[in-house]
């Protein structure tokens, strides 16, 4: 093709060359990272870039994604992964670029430290009401993340603006007002008080520090995903448990965790759930981690906790066309059990995303699962298809587990619904 259309462009006349050229196949252009000026109110002097996957819902989800100190928007664009996840389920991701101390957030103003205060959180919501008014984007899939100076921030805006963000994903962060002020944020291990996790407080005064970024603020909260590094000797592991102390209090839970598990190796998780077992505190400690996170696979976790990998824009479910039959099989100890469940497409065509529903029958509940995403609001259970097992070819079958809670008697699920069509339990 390359050779044609030379051959197009170096022998043809005029009126040829053109009835030649428009014959030629055209490749679509791919989204490229896309600067943005006059984005709004900017007293922050902050740079927005933004990445726009050709492939995307007419209302798409917007993240907002924010870099350590020292870097930049395009550096966060090509040094991760959220561009290649926003390509695979269709969100729009608004990279800033920060301008003050080295370019590092501003996490220690007066200003930052409420809403509507000025500085940079006034220009990164300058930047999301631009990206939700051009690309059409869904108010309420609005997120953000970000890591070391990013994840300072990250906390700032779930704690200035919670009315706008549904979650949010911290990486190597602070707390919410953890800086006392400008002279306190040193960027050299162990010269500043808060990060290093000297600043004591119990978690009712961290809650009270979000609370008074909006006085007065009622409405939900959104979810906070954690991440720390063991070994960071720059921004220390103790201000994970600082963090989670903030959230913890805010959200009115416990400070012990409701369910941890390991769900990769050196990936030591804490969940803190509400009593309808949804999980409004997530926490990663990883082992053996200095101050470089995220790394592999980081972003796809902080991506499903905000709900985005449920279906992408070219995975839409589909209904199984025919019966379909569903193994389940539990092996139970004590108060706890885990369970593989197999779903069997037993219909002439195949499913193209997969969504297998259930209600339980006693007091069980879903702690974590694998080859699947599992939800649970009462007794009703929501599993949907992991990115790489969404098809299930006709007469194929896939499997998927979790690992639960119950007392009492542990009884089967009696129905199933896959993509919403009745589908019995295998005898």
């Amino acid at each position: 093709m390359k050779r044609l259309t030379a051959w197009v462009a170096g022998v043809c006349t005029a009126v040829l060359c053109a009835a030649l050229t428009a014959a030629l196949p055209h490749q679509a252009a791919a989204a490229t990272l896309t600067e943005v000026t006059g984005f709004g109110a900017n007293p922050g002097n902050l740079r927005m870039h933004v990445y726009a996957p050709d492939n995307r819902p007419a209302r798409p989800a917007i993240v907002l994604a924010m870099h350590g100190c020292g870097g930049s928007g395009p550096g966060l664009y090509s040094g991760s992964e959220f561009a290649s996840l926003a390509d695979r389920y269709g969100f729009v991701v608004v990279y800033p670029s920060a301008s003050k101390k080295g370019n590092c957030f501003d996490s220690w103003s007066a200003e930052s430290h409420v809403r509507g205060g000025g500085s940079d959180p006034v220009s990164l919501m300058s930047m999301i009401t631009y990206t939700l008014e051009r690309f059409g984007g869904d108010a309420g899939r609005v997120f953000v993340t970000g890591t070391s100076a990013g994840g300072m921030e990250t906390n700032i805006m779930l704690g200035n603006y919670p009315d706008v963000f549904k979650a949010g994903a911290v990486f190597m962060g602070v707390p919410h007002s953890c800086f006392a002020n400008e002279a306190d944020y040193i960027p050299s291990p162990g010269a500043s008080d808060c990060a290093s996790g000297r600043v004591s407080r119990t978690p009712q005064q961290w809650g009270d520090l979000v609370r008074a970024a909006y006085p007065g603020y009622t409405g939900a909260r959104p979810r906070v995903q954690l991440w720390h590094g063991t070994n960071d000797t720059l921004v220390y592991y103790a201000t994970l448990q600082q963090q989670i102390d903030q959230w913890t209090n805010v959200f009115g839970l416990s400070q012990t965790p409701t369910s941890t598990d390991t769900p990769q190796a050196n990936w030591n998780r804490r969940r803190y759930a509400d009593s309808t077992g949804t999980v409004k505190v997530e926490a990663y400690g990883i082992q053996g981690a200095g101050h470089s996170l995220p790394s592999s696979g980081m972003a796809a976790a902080a991506i499903q906790f905000f709900g985005l990998t449920d279906s992408g824009p070219t995975s839409t479910p589909t209904p199984p066309t025919g019966a379909c039959r569903v193994t389940y099989t539990p092996s139970t100890w004590n108060n706890g059990f885990t369970a593989a469940v197999t779903i069997a497409n037993t219909g002439p065509a195949d499913v193209n995303g997969w969504t297998l529903t259930w209600a339980w029958p006693g007091n069980q509940r879903i702690t974590n699962a694998w080859n699947a995403t599992a939800t649970q609001q009462g007794a009703q259970v929501t599993a949907r298809n992991a990115p790489y097992n969404a098809t299930v070819a006709a007469g194929a079958a896939v499997t998927f587990g979790f690992q639960a809670t119950y007392s009492g008697t542990n009884t089967a699920p009696a129905q199933f619904a896959l993509n919403g069509t009745a589908c019995s339990p295998a005898a």
